[in-house]
């Protein structure tokens, strides 16, 4: 039998199979990861919100299940963490990443990923840090703070999902929700040496209203943060399959419940882009994810280095994805103003000035420079899918640097350069969300650390609607390369 001291890295799969055979307790696994957190987050700031006494009474139902032997779910018991953005829990605060207008907020509904998650079983305890809006690739806000680097706390986690990345990477949950608008699954779990999966569009549903259609510009995800591939599969085994309420969903069955994790890339052909053909990637990432895509050719696959043939600057595609999000954004203040709360006028000093610029520079977008958009964003669609017509899989390094240090204002960016290169200091450095523009499933690995300690992900780009596809190469490379005793570094930090 297992010692509950033992549970911190334990798989979510691990604690739900040993709480069904009754060998450990959903009320004890759960008091272990509130110790745990009230611990360790301090000095994370990765949970901004506790949610530990509706915790509680949700294992003391757990493990009644358990013992009267009625059906449970595939996550029976787990501990889970959601992301304080959009994400809620009727009773929970939301703040929208960090407003601190907000910091009271309560919304009274149930998001898919929440309502989803504890139908499989899954146990919320708390929810995790943001930054404001979700607009950018790194993790902090004016309310809450930056969320540090489980590997290096003076650094940041990444954003915008870095509270749930953090959290994992050290151990206080075995699985977190990310949300994804520009790789904001990604991001983070390249950073903290997570596994972040991005769906195929419209595998998970993603329920929006008043506007229903709010996820397609660029694509709006939701996913798993975890720290093995198969409690990624796990996860969506839960979170995926059709639900009427969102037009984009799709009713393909993924058979998440065969063994993804042991199967052959033999064969397979694999497209290597090592900067998408325009992104300033840091020496050594760029060298350490090359070595790492060799890897597969001793599973049996092809790895050739291709092009793209993307013909846009890497500062005009970051520009884009600033530009394509603000519809959503300004139609979201909207909303709330006519709610009563006119968050950018009486609440402006809230937003970092980059959000508030971009808000005042294109409030007065029309149609048509929405749709000259969607046709610089078709032709990047274009370049990815004729590489799909010879290959089975893209893969590319994650992010194209290492982890930033934390700011102290409330306002950390990523970097302003990468080899000489001026880059947009909001997502810029991040080849993430090119596969937002085009809604193809996408994983973040981890590789390795660097030369620094520092985690190194590598991403890994599926056909649209072949989930499977990035869920085997992921398996197989964790074979290959299994990181769990990269973790070691989190759990033996110093904890002030």
């Amino acid at each position: 039998m297992i010692h509950v001291d033992d549970l911190a890295y334990l798989s979510a799969r691990d604690i739900a199979d040993r709480i069904r055979q009754k060998e450990l307790s959903p009320v004890e696994v759960l008091e272990f990861f509130i110790e745990r957190i009230q611990t360790r987050n301090p000095s994370l700031n990765a949970f901004v919100y506790y949610g530990f006494e509706d915790a509680r009474d949700a294992a003391q139902k757990a493990e009644s299940d358990v013992i009267e032997n009625r059906p449970i779910g595939p996550l029976h018991g787990v501990p889970v963490a959601i992301k304080d953005l959009f994400s809620s829990k009727p009773g929970w605060i939301t703040t929208f990443g960090g407003v601190r207008a907000l910091r009271d907020n309560v919304v009274n509904d149930y998001s898919v990923f929440s309502q989803r998650i504890e139908r499989g079983g899954a146990i919320l305890l708390g929810k995790t840090n943001s930054p404001t809006m979700g607009f950018r690739g790194t993790c902090d806000n004016y309310l809450f703070g930056p969320t540090s680097n489980p590997f290096s706390i003076e650094r940041n986690s990444g954003g915008s999902s870095g509270g749930s990345a953090a959290a994992v990477a050290d151990g206080m949950v075995p699985l977190a929700e990310g949300t994804d608008a520009g790789g904001s699954i990604r991001i983070p779990a390249a950073w903290c040496g997570c596994y972040g999966y991005k769906p195929s569009f419209g595998l998970m549903p993603f329920v929006a209203r008043p506007n229903a259609f709010l996820a397609d510009t660029p694509f709006l995800f939701e996913g798993p943060i975890t720290r093995t591939v198969d409690d990624a599969v796990l996860a969506l085994s839960v979170l995926s399959g059709y639900d009427s309420r969102d037009p984009f969903s799709i009713r393909r069955e993924v058979e998440f419940t065969k063994n993804l994790c042991s199967q052959s890339l033999d064969g397979w052909k694999i497209a290597y882009s090592p900067n998408l053909d325009v992104f300033p990637v840091e020496t050594e990432i760029r060298e350490r994810v090359g070595q790492a895509v060799r890897d597969f050719e001793n599973a049996g696959a092809v790895v050739d280095e291709v092009k793209l043939e993307i013909q846009y600057s890497q500062r005009e595609l970051s520009d884009l994805w600033c530009r394509l999000l603000m519809p959503a954004y300004l139609s979201i203040h909207r909303q709330m103003k006519e709610g009563g709360l006119d968050l950018l006028i009486k609440h402006s000093e809230d937003f970092p000035p980059q959000y508030i610029d971009w808000i005042n520079r294109h409030s007065g977008m029309t149609v048509l420079d929405l749709y000259k958009d969607q046709e610089v964003r078709t032709s990047i669609y274009d370049c990815v899918d004729a590489v799909f017509k010879d290959y089975d899989l893209i893969i590319t390094p994650t992010v194209a640097c290492q982890p930033v240090h934390n700011s102290v204002d409330g306002n950390t960016l990523g970097p302003s350069s990468i080899n000489g290169e001026k880059i947009d200091q909001l997502i810029g450095w991040c080849l993430t969300y090119v596969f937002n523009f085009t809604g193809h499933p996408a994983a973040s690995v981890p590789i390795g650390l660097s030369k620094d300690k520092l985690p190194i992900g590598m991403q890994i780009v599926g056909r649209r609607d072949r989930d499977e596809d990035v869920l085997i190469a992921s398996a197989a490379f964790e074979q290959m390369r299994p990181w769990k005793d990269n973790y070691k570094l989190c759990d033996q930090r110093v904890i002030d």
